[in-house]
């Protein structure tokens, strides 16, 4: 927070010198003598941004899985999955817990991501 103050204060000074500030302009040097610039200072980390689009990303598809999805597809990818929490299970397993055909298993995910991947990106 007291970086950001001091930087809210350095433009304003500057607002009142120029009317244009570059974010390559250096602002300070460290003990190494190496310049800091606004950019150094306000830059974010692209683990950072990669997170939060993932999860907006993640959020979005559990949403169209609730309401794109029949019941049935639903409980499959869920299973799949592991979507709330579970521990994902294979194709044969899930045959086997809804007494039926892991070729069936199979057609029904497929269906279901696509139908996933259509409204993802429509």
């Amino acid at each position: 927070m007291r970086i950001a103050n001091e930087i809210l204060m350095h433009f304003r000074s500057q607002k009142k010198q120029a009317s244009e500030i570059s974010l390559n302009d250096t602002i300070d040097v460290d003990r190494d003598g190496n310049p800091l610039t606004y950019i150094d200072v306000i830059s974010c980390d692209d683990s950072l941004v990669s997170d939060v689009e993932r999860k907006i990303s993640s959020g979005r598809a559990i949403k169209c899985v609730d309401t794109v999805l029949s019941p049935r597809e639903k409980r499959i990818i869920t299973l799949r999955y592991g979507l709330g929490g579970a521990k994902p299970m294979t194709q044969r397993e899930i045959a086997e817990t809804l007494k039926i055909s892991r070729s069936y298993v199979s057609r029904i995910e497929k269906s279901a991501l696509d139908k996933l991947r259509a409204e993802m990106n429509g």
